[in-house]
Formats: structure tokens, C-alpha cells, sequence
């Protein structure tokens, strides 16, 4: 049967939805990109803020317009499956987390397909780019951040074994990914519920090995699990890119506290201190929250300082989002939204001119940038270094070539100009 999916939300969804289209090609239906000709829809949906419900909620009404089976998964289902199943009646099945491996039959007793061959892990369909995959270590999380809904929906941390990880990077490097993304909610505690012992710094120097992988990046790295060892690991890897993802959240230590943050601000500064000694070119991320319950305008001039003394390379922020039964939700809202909206434009005005700053200091050097797309009409390709996340997550390198240049492959740039987000380039 002709089934069409719709992935929502973050990259751990996407690794869901990769290994859901291959349970369902190994089960004998065809995945379809046009929803209009699809027998049955499957939306991977994200429930982690309101934002992202209303989305997932308005791709399931907008997906009955194609076909008559809508089978919703992912956050969303985990969460509100009773209330999907009893107040939109469009849904033919809503299908939890834990109940994956049952799509092919569930499918099979929709569609009334005969025959339903078993699912293979190691089937995944990679929808992206086919050199650039994510491979998710552990699903689930037990830091139990004051304002995220993820251990309600996901549970506690579960990690993969070293061993697992290995073979799923070495089966997605056979079909053809020379970078790997390691993704996790919390990456830098894999391990610690199945090997009792943080094991990161082990796994990087296991994948080491992997032939035909060249770049493995690592996303959400919590500041108290980075240490020393896995530095080292980091420093010692061929493959391990200089990209640090450390989700800070806030830099007040009395708001990192309410949030149920480990670390303190100081700790962060002595950390990114550490990292820019041992990596010289590393690119260091964040992410932060403004307008949580009791920050004041002395806690938001904090958080601006810390900004401008790190100086990231890259951050992402956005206003609080108050989510039923998480801790956070019992907090008075205590900070006007527009106040709130106030405080969010002025901190991205600041760190556009910081990433402008940053981005023009590696204006005549050369990077290696893997190429990914060419412009239709001009001799002109876009690209990412290492400082760059995959799926727009970060940047681009857009440079020129005076010959054809294969997507997915490695070439050296010569950066010559700089925009805020973007630099400019020529292949050398």
C-alpha cells in the first residue's frame, strides 16, 4: 500500500521517523512524497511546547484533505493519546512510543494488507541528504529540567550500548553518510543508566574505526557531564569535529536553580574558557530561555553580560513556555509576555552583531566544507564547515567554483566575506 509520512520537531523525531519508514518498506508498503497519493498518512508528531502541538495538531487536520487513514505517532501520541482518540474522531489510530514495532499491523488491519514481514533494526530509510545521517545513542531523560515536558512523554534515560552504536553508524556509512550527528537528549550522560558510568569519551574512541564516516559532531551536551576525559577524546579523534552544543538556558544562578539546572554560571565560563584553550578553532553553541518565572530585569542584564563575555558562536533562544504537569507549570507568570518578547528581540540583536564579529575573524582563512546543494543558474554552491549543524540548524558557506563540484563531497574554501550567519567563499 501507498503510505505518505509527515516527520514534526526535533532530530530525535527524525531518527523515529527514518526507523518507522524502513519497518514500513520492509513491510511491503511504498512510501509516497505526495500526500495525494497516499492510501494512508503517518504524522510523527512533536509535543514538547505549545507551539509545536498547535503545529502537530493543524498537520493532522490538514493531512484528512488527502487521505482517509491518519495514523498519528510520536510526542504528541505518547502524551494526549486518549484525548486524540476522543477528540478528533479524523484519526484512524493513534499509536504511543512504546507500541512502534505494531505499525506494520496496525497498518495491515487498516489497509487490510495480507502480509506483514517482520521489522528489522537495522532497516532505515535515511530521508535526508544520504551523506549526512543522525544516529540517536539514548532516547528518554532523567535530568528532569524544571520546564521540559520530555521525561512525561519520554521517560527516563535509556541508553544504547556501545556496540549498537557502532553498527548503526558503520550500517549508515556503508549506505553512503561520510558525516554523523549524535544526538541524544542529554549526549553526554550516555551510558550512565546501563554501564552505571558516563561512556561518551569510550563511544567516540570505539567509532573511531568506522571507515568512510569523516566528520562526527555531537549535539546537547549538558555543561556538568563535560569532562575531562571526553575532551580528550574529543582532542585525540580524527573524525570528532571541535563543535561544542551546550545548552545553558540561562546564566543567573538563582533562575539556573528554579530551572533544576546542575552548574552554575561560573562553571560555564571556566568550561568554554577550558574549551577555547584546548580547541583553538572550536564553534561553541547555546541555548536560552527568557522570561521564566521570576526573572527580573537585574537577572535579564546578567544573562546579557554572559552573552557578550562568551561570545557564542551560535545561539538559539526563545520565551518560556509554560507546559501542563511539568514543574514550571505550578510557577506564577509572572513576567508580561511583551516584556518578555522585549527581552528576547534585544538579546538576538546583540548576538547577531557577536556572530557578525565571529564570522568576520575567519574572513582569508580556509575551510573544509562538505557541499550540499548548487544553485540552479549560477556556478555557485552551498555548503557547511564544521562549525555548521546540519538541517539549517546553524550557517552556511556559499561559495563559487570554476568546475562541477559532486553533492556530498569534501572541498577546501577560501573564505573572503562574511554576513551574519553565512560566509562567503571560493573553492580553492
Amino acid at each position: 500500500m501507498k503510505v505518505g509520512f509527515v516527520s514534526l520537531g526535533c532530530s530525535k523525531n527524525l531518527v523515529d521517523s527514518e526507523e518507522i519508514m524502513g519497518m514500513l518498506k520492509a513491510a511491503g508498503h511504498v512510501l509516497v512524497g505526495d500526500p495525494r497519493k497516499a492510501e494512508a498518512i503517518i504524522i510523527n508528531t512533536c509535543g514538547f511546547i505549545n507551539p509545536a502541538k498547535e503545529e502537530s495538531i493543524s498537520t493532522i487536520f490538514e493531512m484528512t484533505r488527502y487521505a482517509q487513514k491518519i495514523i498519528v505517532v510520536g510526542c504528541l501520541a505518547q502524551r494526549y493519546e486518549q484525548e486524540l482518540r476522543e477528540q478528533i474522531p479524523e484519526i484512524s489510530a493513534v499509536v504511543p512510543i512504546r507500541d512502534y514495532d505494531k505499525l506494520p499491523q496496525i497498518l495491515k488491519e487498516l489497509l487490510e494488507q495480507d502480509q506483514v514481514v517482520p521489522y528489522c533494526k537495522a532497516d532505515r530509510t535515511v530521508s535526508g541528504n544520504p551523506w549526512s545521517a543522525y544516529v540517536k545513542i539514548s532516547d528518554g531523560c532523567s535530568n528532569h529540567c524544571a520546564f521540559c515536558a520530555i521525561p512525561l512523554i519520554r521517560g527516563e534515560q535509556v541508553s544504547k550500548t556501545i556496540e549498537d552504536v557502532k553498527e548503526e553508524v558503520q550500517f549508515l556509512a556503508d549506505k553512503g553518510a561520510v558525516e554523523i550527528t549524535l544526538i541524544a537528549q542529554d549526549t553526554t550522560k550516555f551510558g550512565l543508566d546501563n554501564y552505571g558510568q558516563l561512556k561518551m569519551a569510550e563511544l567516540l574512541r570505539a567509532l573511531e574505526d568506522v571507515e568512510n564516516v569523516h566528520w562526527i559532531r555531537l549535539l546537547y551536551m549538558y555543561p556538568d557531564e563535560i569532562e575531562p576525559e571526553l575532551l580528550q577524546a574529543m582532542k585525540e579523534s580524527t573524525k570528532v569535529v571541535p563543535y561544542f552544543d551546550i545548552p545553558m538556558q540561562h546564566a543567573n544562578n538563582r533562575l539556573l536553580k528554579k530551572m533544576n539546572r546542575r552548574g552554575t554560571k561560573e562553571d560555564v565560563l571556566a568550561l568554554t574558557k577550558t574549551i577555547r584553550e584546548m580547541f583553538p578553532k572550536s564553534v561553541l553553541r547555546t541555548t536560552i530561555i527568557v522570561g521564566f518565572p521570576t526573572e527580573t530585569d537585574e537577572d535579564f542584564e546578567e544573562l546579557i553580560d554572559f552573552i557578550q563575555e562568551v561570545r557564542w558562536d551560535r545561539l538559539g533562544a526563545f520565551v518560556f513556555s509554560q507546559e501542563e504537569d511539568t514543574p514550571a507549570a505550578n510557577l506564577e507568570m509572572d513576567v508580561d509576555e511583551q516584556v518578555a518578547q522585549a527581552r528576547l528581540d534585544r538579546l538576538m540583536s546583540i548576538q547577531k552583531q557577536i556572530s557578525l564579529e565571529n564570522n568576520k575573524q575567519r574572513i582569508g582563512s580556509t575551510l573544509e566544507v562538505l557541499v550540499e546543494e548548487k544553485e540552479a543558474f549560477a556556478n555557485r554552491y552551498h555548503g557547511r564547515s564544521f562549525g555548521d549543524a546540519p538541517d539549517d540548524v546553524d550557517g552556511a558557506v556559499i561559495f563559487t567554483s570554476e568546475k562541477p563540484i559532486e553533492l556530498g563531497t569534501f572541498v577546501n574554501v577560501k573564505i573572503t566575506d562574511a554576513t551574519q550567519y553565512d560566509l562567503i567563499g571560493i573553492c580553492e
